[in-house]
């Protein structure tokens, strides 16, 4: 998933958009970009990408280099392709993703800032959690709905920000990346994320989530919110006011059956949520599809 002017898109391949940060900043490029059933190949990167996925669960077969990885990447899930690598993603069905690329010097800049006298090599990533990276990627996917009202300055720290995490977290110079002391396992949150994607339209309950990953509820409660920094029930409700705006941005349904797909018990309810996440109606999302 990259944009048309770095990716070989072979079809079929629809629902492309853009939020192009394109002659904004020289250090950082946003994109958001929603493929069709098929398959992207991109050549060799003149810098790193960090692919987030968006919105519903999607089955993706990957290839970075010569490794490849196949599973249900979900809401969050992050992808970082390094420079110098190619990429090839397959699947069957819409799927989106906020691309972030990092200009070329930039990554140089940070590093030698840091300190960091050897070069440094970004690490290949597939459906990978980093909350800093995704506060970063949300931020900037706000920023780009509004048209990038805070101006260069803003996306130049943004790209600071940014690389600083890739060294971090994600490079030949990161530190010890293990679980925080309290918080819950990766492959536990993973489960955990991945079981409320999929169920997003039930009446979830602290109970069957932690049924559903053999964990005890206040296990979970106490492990998700130090992992995540939000508790679990403010997390369910946020993914289901961000599955709904995506929803009324295709606008396939009314808004009181999008209310409903999304687990809210009725339109008001919705609305009530949405207003205090996004600051916006239902109706000013599926009126004004680029907010």
């Amino acid at each position: 998933m990259l944009t048309s002017n770095l990716a070989l898109q072979t079809p079929p391949m629809t629902q492309i958009r853009y939020l192009d940060s394109r002659n904004r900043s020289d250090a950082l490029r946003v994109v958001l970009q929603s493929d069709g059933p098929g398959v992207v190949e991109a050549p060799e990167l003149d810098s790193p990408c960090i692919a987030i996925h968006v919105g519903r669960p999607v089955r993706l077969d990957c290839r970075h280099g010569v490794q490849n990885h196949s599973g249900l990447a979900i809401h969050g899930d992050i992808d970082i392709i390094p420079q110098g690598m190619t990429a090839r993603w397959e699947m069957k069905e819409t799927d989106t993703a906020l691309l972030l690329r990092l200009g070329r010097r930039m990554l140089s800049r940070v590093a030698e800032e840091s300190g960091f006298t050897r070069p440094v090599e970004v690490r290949s990533r597939f459906r990978v959690r980093d909350a800093q990276i995704e506060h970063i990627g949300w931020a900037l996917m706000a920023e780009a709905h509004r048209g990038y009202p805070s101006g260069r300055l803003y996306l130049d720290s943004m790209a600071t920000a940014l690389a600083v995490q890739l060294l971090r977290g994600h490079s030949s110079v990161s530190g010890n990346n293990g679980t925080a002391k309290g918080g819950m396992p990766c492959h536990k949150l993973r489960q955990a994320q991945s079981y409320i994607e999929e169920n997003l339209h039930r009446d979830l309950s602290l109970q069957t989530i932690a049924e559903a990953i053999g964990m005890s509820a206040s296990h979970l409660k106490n492990t998700f919110s130090k992992t995540t920094g939000t508790p679990v029930h403010q997390y369910v409700i946020r993914r289901r006011v961000e599955r709904a705006a995506l929803l009324l941005r295709e606008g396939r349904l009314p808004i009181s059956e999008v209310a409903i797909a999304v687990g809210f018990a009725h339109q008001s309810h919705l609305a009530l949520h949405m207003r205090r996440l996004l600051g916006v109606s239902p109706r000013h999302v599926m009126q004004a599809p680029g907010y």
